[in-house]
C-alpha cells in the first residue's frame, strides 16, 4: 500500500529571514493588497504567489508573464540564499497562535494516490479555472508553494510525538498576517521520523479543510509526469529504472495536518442583493414558514446549530428552524448551510444554485457582524444572514460519506502562511 505520508525536504528561509519571506495564502488578498504588502519586502512570497504585483498594472495573474516572473523571482531568493533546502528528508511540526488560540500539526509530503483513492478525503467541489492556474503555478516554478490544510481525528500517540518534537529549539518563528505566530520544529532524526509515519499510518483518513485546487492540480501535475516519466524510459531502454515512481517527489503533495480538535471554523454569512420583489416585512412572513422569527435589539451570532441572524431594513432578528423540518441522517442537508438555501435563499430569494448566483455574496466570520450591517447600510446589499459556524465533526462526516458541501461553507482562521515551507518536485 502506497505511503500515506512522507518526509520531504523542505524549501525554507534561513531562520533570520523568516520575518522577511512570510506572506499570507496567495488566495486570501488582492493584487492591490498583495502589491501594498510586498512594497518594501523584497524577500516576500508574495512576489512568487502574486508575481502581477512585479508587473505593469493590469497584468493579468494567468499570462505566461506572471507565471514566468513568479519562477524568476523564487529562484532569486534561492540564489541569494535567502530560501535554503535542507538536506535530508523530515517532518515538521507546525504551530499556529492567534488570538490566544494555538493549532499545532505536522507538515509532510502527502500521497497523491491517498488523494486519488479518497483516503486523503474532500468535500468540495474544484472549478477547472483555478484547478488550471495552481498546476500552471506548480509546473512554473517546480514545487508546491502553498500548503493544502488537513485535519486528522484526534490521535494520542500522534499528539504525543508532536509534543516530544516541541521541546526542542524551533526551527523557524515568525509572526505573519493578523499578528498570527508561526513557529515550527524539524524532525530529522531517523527513529523519529519514522515512528511519525508510522503513527500517520494508522488513521483511516485525512480530511481536506482548505486546499482543493492544490490537491487537485497536484493530482494532474503527478499524471502529466508519470505519462512524460514513461515516455522517456521507453526511449531510453537501457536507462536503470524511471523515475515515475511512486517515490517520486511529483507523486505527493505539501500538506499540514492538525486534529480536528485543535482546528477552528468560523461562520461563513451571507448578503443578498435584493429582496426578490419582496418587503422586509413580506420577507419576514414567509420566513415564519419555517422559522420562528423574533425581533433582536443586539446583533444577533447565532450560539447554536439551526438558528440564523438576519439583518434587513436596519434591525436584527433571531431566526430558528423548525425542528421536523431537519433532515438529521442527510450529513449535507441538515447543515445550517444546506438549511438557510434550502429554506430561505431558494423558495423565497429566488437563489438557486449560491455557486453562480451574482445576486448573493460571501463574508467570512473574521470580518464580524459590523461588516454585515455596513453592506446593508452602504445599500449596496438588501439583507444579511449571519449562520452558526459548521463543526469539524460535520465536515469530516460529509467527507466520509463521500459527498460535497455547499460553497463557502467553511472559513478556516487562522490559516497558514506562504513561504515558511515548499515542496520541491526533483
Amino acid at each position: 500500500m502506497t505511503s500515506l505520508v512522507r518526509p520531504f525536504r523542505a524549501l525554507r528561509p534561513r531562520p533570520e529571514r523568516a520575518a522577511d519571506v512570510i506572506a499570507p495564502p496567495y488566495d486570501v488578498v488582492s493584487t492591490e493588497e498583495a502589491r501594498a504588502l510586498a512594497a518594501t519586502k523584497p524577500a516576500s512570497f508574495l512576489h512568487i504567489s502574486r508575481p502581477e504585483i512585479d508587473l505593469p498594472p493590469g497584468t493579468s495573474p494567468h499570462s505566461d508573464d506572471a507565471y514566468a516572473r513568479g519562477a524568476a523571482s523564487l529562484a532569486r531568493l534561492v540564489d541569494t540564499n535567502v530560501l535554503v533546502r535542507d538536506d535530508e528528508p523530515g517532518y515538521y511540526v507546525y504551530r499556529i497562535e492567534m488570538q490566544g488560540r494555538v493549532q499545532t500539526g505536522v507538515a509532510f509530503a502527502a500521497s497523491v494516490a491517498a488523494y486519488a483513492s479518497h483516503r486523503i478525503r474532500r468535500h468540495e467541489h474544484t472549478r477547472p479555472d483555478k484547478e488550471n492556474d495552481r498546476v500552471r503555478n506548480i509546473d512554473s516554478l517546480n514545487a508546491q508553494t502553498g500548503p493544502v490544510l488537513l485535519a486528522y481525528r484526534a490521535n494520542a500517540e500522534i499528539r504525543a510525538l508532536v509534543r516530544a518534537a516541541t521541546a526542542a529549539s524551533p526551527l523557524l518563528d515568525a509572526t505573519g498576517p493578523n499578528d498570527t505566530r508561526h513557529t515550527i520544529w524539524r524532525i530529522a532524526e531517523p527513529r523519529r521520523v519514522a515512528e511519525i509515519g508510522a503513527a500517520f499510518e494508522e488513521l483511516d483518513a485525512l480530511y481536506i479543510a482548505d486546499g482543493h485546487h492544490r490537491s487537485a492540480a497536484a493530482l494532474r501535475v503527478a499524471e502529466a509526469r508519470r505519462k512524460a516519466a514513461a515516455g522517456s524510459a521507453a526511449a531510453r531502454p537501457s536507462a536503470e529504472g524511471t523515475r515515475g515512481s511512486a517515490s517520486a517527489s511529483y507523486e505527493s503533495f505539501l500538506a499540514v495536518a492538525f486534529p480536528h480538535d485543535e482546528m477552528r471554523i468560523l461562520d461563513y454569512n451571507r448578503v443578498v442583493r435584493d429582496l426578490n420583489g419582496l418587503t422586509s416585512d413580506a420577507l419576514l412572513a414567509r420566513l415564519r414558514e419555517s422559522f420562528d422569527v423574533e425581533p433582536s435589539a443586539a446583533p444577533v451570532a447565532p450560539a447554536r446549530p439551526e438558528t440564523f441572524g438576519l439583518f434587513v431594513a436596519g434591525r436584527w432578528y433571531r431566526l430558528s428552524i423548525h425542528s421536523a423540518l431537519v433532515p438529521r441522517t442527510d450529513p449535507v442537508a441538515s447543515l445550517d448551510v444546506s438549511l438557510l438555501q434550502d429554506r430561505a435563499l431558494a423558495p423565497i430569494l429566488g437563489i438557486g444554485d449560491p455557486r453562480t448566483d451574482k445576486r448573493i455574496d460571501f463574508v467570512g466570520g473574521i470580518r464580524g457582524l459590523r461588516e454585515l450591517e455596513q453592506r446593508i447600510a452602504s445599500g449596496r446589499d438588501a439583507a444579511a444572514f449571519a449562520l452558526h459556524a459548521t463543526r469539524m465533526e460535520q465536515l469530516m462526516a460529509v467527507a466520509d460519506a463521500n459527498q460535497v458541501m455547499p460553497p463557502k461553507s467553511t472559513w478556516f482562521e487562522p490559516k497558514l502562511a506562504d513561504g515558511l515551507l515548499s515542496h520541491v518536485l526533483d
